[in-house]
């Protein structure tokens, strides 16, 4: 499982409808059952492959959540690391969180200049001249954060972190069994999503940031 490409597991475009999806699955599911391969190392380990593709492309929720996290299409000489694996699927997951927030924040720009005159006030009593102080910035967003997320967010927060633990399950990068290392996983997928949303918080800011 070197690729991240479930389309390419179960044999069909990305552009595929949800009805062509099902059908490949089927076919492929018959191809390889364990009743049709007895003692079959290879279809086993090849069921457990379109089992793991079609449980995330082949719902429309997880399907969506997929696309956004997708990476590593590109053919490779060599099996990729898995740590590099991990670390751009964070990187994926902050620029979620990044984009999520600025796109709320941009659209009141009249709060955002209330939380510019908040830090500003706060860099100012630190260090005696106002500029930007990005820690002070991520320090005011994590007060505020809840203010700005709704269920709805996130619940979209969560199917994101849980598809990604699943692409990452898939890969071999985390055991399926290892209940610790997929909760270390699972929260470091949380962490890093909640940091590009403080990211967000502070580019919404800057946007708007002169300084005095």
């Amino acid at each position: 499982m070197a690729g991240m490409d479930y389309y390419a597991v179960l044999g069909v475009a990305p552009g595929a409808t949800d009805d062509e999806v099902k059908k490949a699955y089927r076919k492929l599911v018959l191809k390889y059952h364990p009743d049709r391969n007895p003692n079959d190392k290879q279809a086993e380990d090849k069921i457990r492959e379109i089992n793991a593709a079609y449980e995330v492309i082949g719902d429309v929720e997880t399907r969506r959540t997929y696309e956004r996290l997708r990476f590593g299409d590109e053919p490779r000489e060599a099996p990729p690391d898995p740590a590099a694996i991990l670390q751009a699927m964070e990187a994926k997951l902050f620029d979620e969180g990044r984009k999520e927030v600025f796109a709320l924040l941009i659209k009141d720009l009249a709060r955002v200049r209330a939380e510019l005159a908040v830090v500003r006030e706060r860099v100012v009593a630190a260090q005696g001249y106002d500029s930007f102080k990005e820690p002070l910035v991520a320090e005011r967003a994590a007060e505020v954060m809840h203010e700005f997320v709704t269920p709805e967010m996130e619940g979209r927060k969560k199917r994101l972190v849980d598809v990604a633990l699943r692409m990452m399950i898939s890969q071999g990068v985390v055991g399926m069994g290892d209940e610790r290392r997929c909760n270390e996983v699972r929260e470091g997928f949380r962490e890093a999503f909640e940091g590009g949303r403080r990211k967000g918080f502070g580019a919404a800011l800057e946007l708007l940031y002169e300084r005095r």
